[in-house]
Formats: structure tokens, C-alpha cells, sequence
């Protein structure tokens, strides 16, 4: 077993380090949560009322216990994966059936990847029709869930599948230089898929319709219009159906630009927070957050295809799982297997990254505005709505959130608005 080599234990290390700085991050924010839990706390007592608040704490520790289960789980069953002999005796089988061609290679990652998305099923059920409907969430059925994930696995054998193919042959036609040809595929698909993906792939989930005529799309309009951010359209997602979280976004480039509202959103707020809303995720493209946090995700796959193309190129690397040397498709799984031991403990620096951006929306935001009254009442009323965790700890917030929490982006606003 690959385990008793140098690499096999030094990632067997890596990969216990991961699991056991999850499970402490979830157990250190739950201790956290719950040593607020008796009465709320005097910050948020304008916002809500105890019931909801005690009903808040619940779903956290809720969720950060299954979070523990399914993270405990998941390292199961990549350390089963990784030192049993499976893999490389698959792909052994697979090329004496299949032969080594860039089609049969790709078929056996898929494959992998199918198979290690299987085990997962029970938790995401359980997820969704146990603890999201235990605290009022769930609106979708069992029928619409399994239907999303046959549409899921049929855009991956459609999508995802050839791309696998064509960065493997690349790699046949391009010799040494085959990572940065390759990068280049997976861009160029990325940025294709950006493209048509508001056309194309979201309406085979959920149905967009144009906002109606009235006070709201008037409202709405102005404000793109005096922004200079020209859309398509203003359109309405039905949300609703899966689940009664909310949610706004705009996607798509260009003359494909559509601005979403969630139904459940247009629901739960007033027009004055809708466009206080809208004119946030206006203040992320004016501020040109997307393109910078593409351009950064671009430069992080450029040095992950790199790094891969080096290990690729050491017989240590194979040797270390019982593969034979050489195999490229070997080196893309165990990449793709790995690479998240590591760039696990980048996470805070992008979810900082991130922070920061919101604070400029929201800032943008209150500027269109002109106060900062209507934002501050829809963030307090998204938190209620979807019971959000008030009271995180501060290390947990910093390490795994991507937008400041509630106090934080008040008090970020009232800077503004003095």
C-alpha cells in the first residue's frame, strides 16, 4: 500500500491536518453559537424577536453538526480511495479493455468522479429533505431533486467529458508545453460557458419570466439607468420551488446581461430594499469585481496546471498510489483529489478578498441610494428570513466567510452614511 511510502504518509498528514482543522473550525463556531444562545443578544434585538433568534441557533448547530458528519465522511472515503489499490487497478482494467487512448483515459476519470459522488447522495437527501425541512426551507420534491441531478450528470457527460478529452489530447499534440495549452481550453470553455449558460443551461433548472410592469420595474429600471449598467432584462427566478432562501444576481456578458431577482426576495422585501439590493450587485460590476475575480481565478488555474505538469513529469508522484509512471490521466486524478489538502488553507485569503468587495458594493450601494437605511433593512430581514448565524466566531467568519456578517456590514454602512 502506497501508504508506507515517504509521499503516501506525508499526504496521509495532509489530509488528517485538513479533516482535523475542519472539525475544530465547525466546533469552536458552535461553542461560540451556543454560548449565546439563552437570550439574544443586545446588538440584534432590533432585528429579531427570540423565537427566531433561538430558532437561528438551531439551524447552525444543525448544520455544523451534519457539516462534521459529511467532512468526516468525505475523508473516509478519499483515504479508502487513495491507499486500497483501487484506483490504479481500475485504470489497469480499464486499459486492458479500453486501451489507453485519450477517450478511454477520460472515460475513467469520469467514471471516478461519478463514483465519488455517489456516496455523498444520502447526506445531500438528508440535507434537503430532513434539516431544511425541519426548519421550514424545503419546498421541492423528491422528483424535481433527482430530476436535477440526471440534468446534472447529462451536462457532465455532454460538457464536461469532451473537455476531458480534448485537454488529454492536448497533452498528446503539444508535448512539454501541454499544461498551457491546456489552461487554455479550460478558459476558453469557462468563458464560453459564462456566455451561454444564462441562455442555455439555467433555463433547464428553473423558469425566468420578465418582472411585470409596475411601481417595482419602473423603480428598478431607473436605477440601472442612472448606474449606466444596461441589462437585458429584469427577470424573475422561480426559487420557490426548490427552497425559501433568497437570493438577487445579475449574469451573463454583454447584450446576454439579465438582472434576477428570486421570487421568495420579491417576497420578502419592500421596493426601496429590492433596489438597495439590485444597486449592490450593480456596485460589484461597476467596481469591476467579476473581471478581477476572474482574472484571479484564471492565474490560480494557470499555477495549478504548472504545478500538476511537474508532478506529472516525477515517477515519485505515481509510485507513491501504485500507479505506473507516465500516465497522465493518473496525474489529473490524484491532482484533482489533492489539490484541495492544500488550497483549503488559502481559503481565508479569498474569502478576505471577497469581504472586501462587499464592503465596496454596499458602500456603492448606499452612495446610489443616497442612505443606507433601505440595505441595512433588507440585510437584517435576509438574515431572519434564512436564519442566518448572527454570532459566528470571529475566526470561523474570517476563515470560511465570503461577505462580512451582519454587525459588520451595519456598522461598515453607518461609517458611510456619517
Amino acid at each position: 500500500m502506497s501508504v508506507v511510502s515517504p509521499v503516501g504518509l506525508l499526504v496521509l498528514g495532509l489530509i488528517l491536518a485538513k479533516w482535523t482543522a475542519q472539525v475544530w473550525l465547525e466546533r469552536l463556531n458552535l461553542r461560540h453559537v451556543l454560548a449565546h444562545a439563552g437570550r439574544v443578544p443586545e446588538a440584534f434585538k432590533e432585528i429579531v424577536d427570540e423565537a427566531t433568534y433561538a430558532k437561528s441557533v438551531q439551524y447552525t448547530a444543525a448544520k455544523s453538526r451534519l457539516y462534521q458528519l459529511e467532512t468526516t465522511y468525505n475523508c473516509a472515503i478519499l483515504l479508502g480511495v487513495l491507499y486500497s489499490g483501487v484506483l490504479p487497478w481500475g485504470l489497469g482494467l480499464l486499459t486492458h479493455w479500453l486501451g489507453g487512448s485519450a477517450w478511454a483515459s477520460a472515460a475513467f476519470l469520469f467514471a471516478i468522479g461519478l463514483a465519488l459522488c455517489v456516496p455523498g447522495l444520502p447526506l445531500d437527501w438528508y440535507e434537503q429533505f430532513r434539516l431544511e425541512e425541519r426548519f421550514g426551507f424545503n419546498t421541492t420534491t423528491q422528483k424535481l431533486w433527482w430530476l436535477d441531478r440526471l440534468k446534472g450528470l447529462l451536462l457532465a457527460i455532454l460538457l464536461g467529458y469532451p473537455l476531458l478529452v480534448l485537454v488529454l489530447k492536448l497533452a498528446e499534440w503539444t508535448g512539454h508545453w501541454w499544461w498551457l495549452w491546456a489552461w487554455g481550453a479550460l478558459l476558453s470553455f469557462q468563458l464560453l460557458m459564462a456566455l451561454l449558460a444564462p441562455v442555455l443551461i439555467l433555463p433547464l433548472f428553473n423558469k425566468f419570466t420578465p418582472l411585470p410592469e409596475g411601481s417595482l420595474r419602473r423603480r428598478l429600471l431607473n436605477l440601472a439607468e442612472r448606474t449606466r449598467f444596461r441589462a437585458k432584462s429584469i427577470q424573475v427566478m422561480d426559487g420557490s420551488k426548490r427552497s425559501r432562501h433568497s437570493n438577487a444576481f445579475f449574469t451573463g456578458f454583454g447584450q446576454f446581461r439579465k438582472i434576477v431577482l428570486f421570487d421568495t426576495l420579491i417576497q420578502q422585501l419592500t421596493e426601496p430594499e429590492l433596489e438597495a439590493v439590485l444597486a449592490h450587485e450593480i456596485g460589484h460590476f461597476k467596481k469591476r469585481h467579476i473581471p478581477k475575480m476572474l482574472a484571479a481565478s484564471a492565474l490560480g488555474s494557470l499555477a495549478g496546471f504548472y504545478l500538476l505538469s511537474v508532478f506529472a513529469a516525477q515517477a515519485w508522484f505515481y509510485w507513491s498510489f501504485g500507479f505506473e509512471p507516465g500516465a497522465l490521466v493518473a496525474a489529473l486524478l490524484l491532482f484533482g483529489l489533492l489539490s484541495g489538502v492544500v488550497t483549503f488553507y488559502f481559503s481565508p485569503v479569498a474569502h478576505w478578498w471577497s469581504r472586501r468587495y462587499e464592503y465596496q458594493a454596499d458602500a456603492f450601494a448606499a452612495e446610489v441610494m443616497c442612505e443606507a437605511r433601505s440595505l441595512i433593512g433588507a440585510l437584517r430581514k435576509l438574515n431572519e428570513k434564512n436564519l442566518s448565524n448572527l454570532t459566528p466566531h470571529p475566526f470561523y467568519s474570517g476563515f470560511y466567510y465570503s461577505h462580512p456578517t451582519l454587525l459588520e456590514r451595519e456598522q461598515a454602512l453607518g461609517m458611510v452614511e456619517s
